[in-house]
């Protein structure tokens, strides 16, 4: 497929590096491509710089939001929570019409301090937002509960022995993210139900980030274990 994978961060980095190993044309949108081609300071979570990460990485293309969303079949939403709705606006409602859109981003609000908390939340998810805001386009959730090694490389804990959740309104988005998640080696992905699901993943966070520091590495995951 051809995937735009929007935001230049450690997940974006992460999301399109893997789905080029696995044989996809991949796109990085950013806002503004020669600023973030000429980036020579780690990322925020410390990881190179990101003029370091693309020349490792030069098959995958650097384009504007716009551009990325046009030249695709599957837009991935990587950036920042908070920004998500004014990146996705900067792609343009036409160029997501009818396209499924992975959202794996979360609605982390700073400003009462450390850890952040979530807006929306409980009444609300940005999931239900981003498709409220995009009718037209078949917004999926998932992927938000873990950290973005796990997103590409499950297999790294627990022989990929943990859950994965999706939520959308469209079965047929559903499936084709679910394809994805298996090719990159999730084995159990559970179907929450319609886009107003996305509230409970993106509750987890709040859980995950108090994990975080009581265990001390990112490195975990939820395990449901139901009945057979």
């Amino acid at each position: 497929m051809k995937i735009a994978v929007l935001g230049t961060g450690t997940v974006g980095r992460t999301l399109a590096a893997a789905f080029s190993r696995l044989g996809h044309e991949v796109v990085l949108g950013t806002r503004d491509p020669a600023e973030t081609a000429g980036r020579t300071s780690p990322d925020p979570m410390g990881g190179p710089p990101f003029k370091d990460w693309h020349a490792g990485h030069g098959n995958i293309r650097l384009d504007t939001f716009a551009a990325a969303a046009g030249d695709c079949e599957l837009v991935v939403n990587a950036t920042n929570g908070a920004a998500s709705l004014a990146a996705l606006g900067a792609a343009g409602a036409a160029r997501l019409a009818g396209k499924v859109l992975m959202d794996v981003s979360n609605p982390l609000d700073f400003s009462q301090g450390m850890p952040p908390v979530l807006n929306p939340v409980n009444t609300e998810s940005l999931g239900e937002r981003i498709q409220r805001a995009f009718p037209e386009t078949r917004v999926v959730k998932t992927l938000n509960t873990m950290n973005a090694g796990l997103m590409v490389d499950p297999r790294r804990l627990a022989d990929a022995d943990h859950s994965v959740f999706v939520s959308g309104d469209d079965a047929e988005a559903k499936k084709i993210v679910t394809g994805l998640l298996e090719s990159l080696g999730h084995r159990d992905v559970i179907d929450l139900g319609d886009i107003t699901t996305a509230r409970g993943a993106e509750m987890v966070l709040p859980l995950w980030l108090r994990l975080f520091g009581a265990l001390g590495t990112p490195d975990f995951n939820f395990k449901i274990v139901r009945r057979g």
